[in-house]
């Protein structure tokens, strides 16, 4: 068993505006392993050919950093008007530029949060037009030797996704796998633990974050938190990824803002038929505890917007603490 990579995803440090060599650069300087580029921003994105690409690369293995793309979709469809869209082309370039990186993960995400209002298309609706997506790509993916890595988003739930991967006629390591987002999990109502554990096999890159439960109004409201300082059992999820054959890069992400998750609205509710009653439990439990830190330890959200002014400094903590919990 080797030792788990501790690096980060790029997301958090969009606030500073670096392109992608500064933002390795800022890896290693900061003592992170490498980058997860789950995205890039649309200028970022114009500038990027074979030549940049092979650079990021040599640069990455003079410092013995790893790398990990992104720029994947998975629904075929604009998320905001719901048209059709054509993903083919879009997850072959993300393959090409993955493929001249060295590299094997291209993390995927459409959108999310299309459930919380119900004029949207339906779940299975997206879920079957996604599997029809996938299932045409599958030889494209295995020529440039890449998992489409999609990520624990607000697309769909753990449950969802192990019937999408089932459908789309693979098995763990062929051309799909999951991008483990620990903090996501929350507000698709999923217990980080028990959804780490059901998705297991498939999990091939991660978001490493933590997070919290607030109570309000006979409602929920998830939030990222600093690694260590939130209610998510990072520790044993952990400890489940160390018993892949082929360990995940831990890239955390970490970021502002909170999503409310009406659960006490029967409608909203019925959207996620596979919450057990027990698996609800869970997220009580982790309710009560998130009133407890916030009571008694200081956890607080985030807003949005106060992100810029932070994100170094905390991202910077979160490496040490992702560190220790790996050291552990």
């Amino acid at each position: 068993m080797h030792r788990l990579k501790v690096g980060i995803d790029n997301y958090g440090l969009y606030p500073l505006e670096l392109d992608i060599f500064q933002t390795l650069e800022w890896a290693r300087a900061n003592g992170a392993e490498g980058v997860q580029f789950s995205g890039l921003t649309p200028e970022e994105s114009y500038r990027v050919d074979g030549a940049r690409l092979k650079d990021l690369a040599q640069f990455a293995s003079e410092n013995n950093l790893y790398l990990e793309w992104g720029g994947g979709q998975h629904i075929p469809l604009n998320m905001q008007t719901w048209a059709r869209k054509d993903i083919f082309e879009v997850n072959r370039n993300a393959a090409q530029n993955a493929e001249i990186l060295g590299v094997r993960i291209v993390r995927s995400c459409s959108g999310g949060l299309m459930r919380w209002n119900p004029d949207n298309p339906r779940t299975e609706e997206l879920l079957e037009a996604s599997v029809l997506a996938l299932h045409s790509q599958k030889q494209m993916l295995k020529d440039h030797n890449v998992l489409l890595a999609i990520e624990t988003h607000f697309e769909f739930t753990t449950f969802e996704l192990l019937r999408l991967l089932e459908r789309c006629d693979t098995e763990p390591g062929e051309y799909l796998g999951i991008c483990l987002d620990t903090m996501n999990l929350l507000t698709m109502l999923e217990d980080p633990v028990s959804a780490t554990e059901r998705i297991l096999p498939w999990v091939v890159s991660t978001h490493i974050k933590d997070g919290g439960l607030k109570s309000e109004s006979k409602n929920l409201i998830s939030f990222p938190a600093e690694i260590g300082k939130g209610v998510i059992d990072l520790e044993r999820i952990i400890v489940f990824l160390t018993s892949l054959s082929e360990e995940p890069h831990l890239s955390l992400e970490d970021h502002g803002g909170s999503f409310l998750l009406p659960v006490s609205d029967p409608q909203f509710r019925a959207e996620f038929p596979d919450l057990s009653d027990d698996e609800f439990g869970k997220l009580l439990d982790m309710a009560r505890l998130t009133k407890d830190k916030m009571e008694r330890e200081g956890l607080a959200i985030v807003e949005r917007e106060e992100w810029p002014a932070i994100c170094e400094e905390r991202i910077r903590r979160d490496l040490s603490a992702l560190k220790q919990l790996v050291s552990q």
